[in-house]
């Protein structure tokens, strides 16, 4: 799927009730969308996903589109498909709606939501100026790319992508530029207390058991050294380069059971003789399985 670069200005379907109207117009445009309730909550999960009863994604904890009939499990069922948005099961949803949503993991984008005076004013000193959308206590400022979705990562700043979903609240203003490094560190754990026993290395290599896509052993190892040679490059964020650098090197080789622990070790290595603590390494590390669900 391609991702918007501007909204349009007028929903074109007169007829149709307002939340419903917006919604289409929306799913015309590229953006997946999904009715919010009273409250700005999503809708609640259908009778067969009550209660854990579906096997886990009413706690969100598996990506993925929702399957279901009619509206369940928040984010995930957030569609642009003009036929599931006005089917029989969607309709009892739109006549209860009080606002309409939009999943910008599903478009590619990214939402920094700031709740209040305080996190505007440091976004705009830190931030890169992007397009920014007025919301009922701060803003939204709205970035081209994706990354995970953790609240709280600073007092008053949510960020809202790949497993979440942001109230639409209009088009907004300004030019929406590309998700900047200081945005995706803000996702990155930083150290808390120390642990027992610094020196040795705890993160373990993801099981696997998909199909290998290694040609030879040479392929795995010269993934590895230039995951060490980018982390021994880095100029500055070191703790966002290492994150991004765990996150590819686990896309890449950690589904089909081949990197070992003697991999995890040389990577943690490179990280610490950059100055980057065994804690900040292990977080990133988790963060990075945690972004690929592993």
């Amino acid at each position: 799927m391609t991702h918007p670069t501007d909204f349009p200005r007028d929903p074109a379907r007169p007829a149709l009730p307002e939340h419903l109207r917006t919604a289409l117009w929306l799913a015309d445009f590229g953006l997946p969308v999904m009715p919010l309730r009273e409250g700005k909550g999503p809708m609640g999960n259908c009778h067969a996903c009550r209660k854990n009863a579906c096997g886990g994604r009413p706690n969100m904890k598996t990506p993925g589109p929702c399957e279901c009939p009619a509206p369940c499990h928040a984010w995930a069922a957030a569609t642009i498909d003009l036929n599931i948005l006005t089917s029989p099961a969607w309709a009892r949803a739109w006549r209860q709606a009080q606002a309409v949503a939009y999943h910008p993991g599903g478009a590619a984008l990214t939402v920094v939501d700031l709740d209040n005076e305080e996190a505007v004013a440091w976004a705009r000193q830190t931030l890169p100026e992007t397009k920014t959308v007025p919301t009922t206590r701060g803003e939204h400022w709205l970035y081209l790319g994706t990354m995970a979705s953790p609240n709280g990562v600073r007092p008053g700043v949510d960020i809202k992508s790949t497993m979440s979903y942001a109230r639409w609240l209009g088009p907004g203003t300004g030019t929406m530029q590309l998700l900047p490094d200081v945005v995706r560190a803000l996702a990155v754990k930083e150290p808390t207390t120390a642990r027992p026993a610094p020196g040795i290395v705890t993160a373990s290599a993801p099981a696997g058991g998909g199909e290998c896509r290694h040609r030879s052993p040479a392929y795995l190892e010269r993934g590895i050294a230039m995951a060490e040679q980018r982390i021994e490059e880095a100029a500055e964020v070191i703790h966002t380069t290492v994150y991004r650098t765990f996150l590819a090197v686990l896309s890449t080789h950690g589904r089909c059971g081949c990197l070992t622990e003697a991999h995890i070790k040389r990577l943690f290595t490179a990280a610490q003789a950059k100055g980057e603590s065994l804690r900040n390494c292990e977080d990133a590390w988790t963060n990075a399985l945690m972004t690929l669900g592993m």
